[in-house]
């Protein structure tokens, strides 16, 4: 179907033209919803790509920003700074890690994770220890090694030779992640549950056969949990649902609750090699930032949160999977954890995303041909019911469009 928005007039851009953007802009935000500059209200069940994790406006964050606004932005890392060492602190005993460094987004969290594990094994000496086996429909970041990590052609294709040392093979297929290791095998990088890919969770027998052969080969399992973690899942990272210790792990998105925060995290170990000028970053962890990720952790940490994330997850996936029921035509299953949920469809997702727009509701199309639900934490029975009634009458908006072209077709 036509998206409304598409005959609002362009306003020419100096802005790079790389992405796709739909014609609306958003002028505010309260908990799960937005206002356009039109004064139109928008249920947001993208959060920013999984980043605003307690929606939009929340008055402890915008509290922590302000109070911390007033008295210090920015020292650089060239001296101590106690907003970055308590988040650390904080995160290190909710988590498998030792040590934290801080960046200001998921692909450089990646990059220090996948420099991490290339330096733990050079330190050892074996340098020749520097490749990462790592999965098809994966997605680690942007840049020039997270792209090649990555592995999807559309992404490499014209940015020159394409980064050594990684080795993708199917997600999901342990069989075929043993016959990748050779003796210049550093590890493995691994999304516990695929996000741009799909909303793909992989039997919980996956994750911890990767744990086995780390072990059994003295390898890095290298985890990316940048979309998944900060309790999106129900619990502070998706690997905690199986039971099973990453060495290092990359994070960022929801930490610093809409704020430009990352992180790759890592246990005494693994992270044996990162000494004094090994690694940095001049914005990574400053005062702001760090002060903004603590204000996350206040709420997500708190008593019950996440068992609450958790709870709520079901009970919006079983709302979907009648959705589903009402709709074969459309929907073609449900999948995910926590509020980190997809819908497949028959339909190009696209369309459904257009189609739940027209609805003044927000989705994220992702691989597979699935749309992404990654609604605040915050979100609650009101909400998803509001979501249910919104995606029902899209879905009988594409019900329609295809009675109309068969109907079209047969005439």
């Amino acid at each position: 179907m036509a998206d409304p928005m598409s005959s609002a007039p362009q306003i020419p851009s100096a802005i790079l033209p790389t992405y796709a953007r739909a014609d609306v802009a958003f002028a505010r935000g309260d908990g799960c919803w937005l206002e356009a500059t039109d004064g139109s209200r928008y249920l947001d069940f993208g959060a920013g790509i999984a980043v605003c994790c307690l929606g939009h406006g929340h008055p402890h964050l915008v509290e922590a920003l302000i109070d911390q606004g007033r008295k210090l932005w920015h020292v650089s890392n060239l001296f101590r700074i106690p907003e970055a060492e308590l988040l650390a602190k904080r995160l290190t005993d909710a988590s498998f890690a030792d040590y934290v460094f801080f960046t200001n987004s998921g692909a450089e969290a990646l990059e220090g994770a996948i420099k991490t594990a290339r330096k733990y094994h050079a330190v050892g000496g074996h340098p020749e220890k520097f490749r990462l086996i790592t999965f098809e429909g994966a997605f680690h970041g942007r840049t020039l090694a997270t792209i090649a990590a990555g592995g999807n052609p559309k992404y490499i294709d014209g940015f020159g030779p394409k980064v050594e040392g990684f080795d993708p093979v199917p997600f999901g297929d342990l069989v075929a992640v043993k016959a990748a290791i050779t003796p210049e095998t550093a590890g493995v990088l691994v999304e516990p549950i695929q996000g741009e890919g799909g909303i793909r969770v992989p039997p919980s027998s996956f994750m911890r056969g990767l744990r086995a052969l780390c072990d059994e080969h003295g390898l890095m399992l290298v985890v990316d949990e940048v979309q998944s973690g900060m309790g999106r899942t129900g619990k502070l990272f998706a690997h905690e649902l199986v039971g099973v210790t990453p060495d290092i792990l990359a994070t960022a998105k929801g930490i610093g609750g809409g704020f430009p925060l990352g992180a790759f995290m890592a246990t005494r170990e693994s992270g044996r090699g990162m000494i004094v000028g090994t690694h940095g970053s001049t914005y990574g962890g400053n005062p702001l930032a760090t002060a903004c990720g603590n204000a996350v952790l206040d709420v997500v940490l708190a008593p019950g949160f996440l068992d609450d994330v958790a709870r709520k997850g079901l009970a919006l996936k079983q709302r979907l999977a009648a959705l589903q029921d009402a709709h074969p035509q459309i929907i073609a299953e449900i999948r995910g954890e926590g509020m980190m949920l997809g819908i497949r469809t028959h339909v190009p997702n696209t369309e459904f995303a257009v189609a739940a727009r027209a609805q003044h509701m927000l989705v994220i199309p992702a691989g597979d041909n699935v749309v992404r639900l990654l609604p605040p934490l915050i979100a609650g029975e009101e909400e998803f019911a509001e979501a249910i009634a919104r995606l029902d009458r899209a879905c009988r908006h594409l019900e329609a469009d295809l009675a109309g072209k068969r109907n079209g077709s047969s005439s």
